[in-house]
């Protein structure tokens, strides 16, 4: 890469141009990585920064615990046998039930993607 200047006044100042940053939001799970890195990976963040590709990284980290959290609920609900059918005879122990299995679900994932 070469690196253009521009003269003003006395002085040459470089042309830098950013890169452009992803559009969108980076959601619960993408903030919360965000925290974490600035209280306890300082060198990480600092990188990404530094990098640009932090709020890439942030998305992703969103996205893919999106994602896990549905799948491991969808596993989960499975194997304890939560159907339709409860559902339909019985709609508040299925929602507490379905509850519990995604705050189950969301501490697995958080610790193992967002906390790592």
């Amino acid at each position: 890469m070469e690196l253009t200047y521009t003269q003003v006044g006395d002085f040459q100042l470089p042309n830098l141009v950013l890169d452009i940053q992803p559009s969108g939001s980076i959601g619960k799970y993408g903030r919360m990585r965000k925290r974490y890195l600035e209280e306890k990976k300082d060198g990480t963040l600092t990188a990404l920064v530094l990098s640009g590709k932090l709020t890439q990284h942030l998305m992703e980290i969103n996205d893919l615990c999106r994602e896990q959290i549905e799948t491991l609920s969808r596993q989960m609900a499975k194997q304890e046998g939560l159907t339709e059918r409860l559902k339909a005879t019985d709609q508040m122990t299925w929602v507490q039930r379905m509850n519990n299995i995604r705050n189950r679900a969301e501490e697995i994932v958080v610790n193992s993607l967002v906390y790592s």
